[in-house]
């Protein structure tokens, strides 16, 4: 299924085409941006990452999800698809939807050339705005190197990164440690994309 030339779309007309659609898009304020392939080393790190976080919270009041559960930010009139994103407590759905949600406290981005510039700077700012979202973790796919980023009051974050493998990674926003070379396991560097 193929969206018609490029103009405006409401939001109501993105979500009928999306629910429908093989692939996936991100709606930006009208515009629709279809969602590119990501190679394995991606792929493996968000399994690995997500399947850290799942063990870590089995049997808590958090729920994990991973690349396929779009969010809605209300305040941007954005719908994304984070890598990783946590909930704490109930989820919270957008008005109307049962597949789309709204309250992520913790979200991570595995950065790709393509969309590191837009996962730190547009994206992070569009997170922002999410009331719940208290930590942001950008994973290089390249190279062992993750940044943190922690809300500790309004409009203040601190900022970590992490480079060796044998560091843990001690998450703020949810009971969660992990170690970096659990994240980067059977990840091959030497492949470039």
């Amino acid at each position: 299924m193929q969206l018609p030339e490029q103009r405006y779309y409401s939001p109501e007309e993105y979500l009928e085409f999306e629910v429908n659609s093989e692939e996936k898009h991100e709606y930006i304020d009208g515009q629709v941006i279809l969602q590119v392939s990501e190679i394995p080393n991606h792929n493996t790190v968000v399994g690995n990452f997500g399947a850290n976080l799942l063990m870590a919270l089995k049997r808590q009041s958090y729920q994990v999800f991973m690349l396929r559960q779009r969010l809605w930010i209300p305040q941007k009139r954005m719908y994304v698809y984070p890598d990783v994103m946590a909930i704490a407590d109930q989820l919270e759905y957008a008005e109307g939807r049962r597949d789309t949600l709204i309250n992520p406290v913790f979200i991570a981005e595995v950065l790709s050339k393509s969309t590191k510039s837009y996962d730190r700077d547009e994206k992070f700012a569009a997170y922002r705005t999410i009331p719940n979202f208290q930590e942001y973790i950008l994973i290089d796919q390249y190279k062992i190197h993750v940044e943190q980023y922690y809300k500790t009051d309004n409009n203040k974050w601190i900022f970590s990164e992490y480079e060796d493998a044998n560091l843990l990674l001690n998450l703020s926003s949810i009971p969660c440690q992990v170690l970096l070379g659990d994240i980067y396991d059977q990840v091959d560097f030497s492949v470039e994309a």
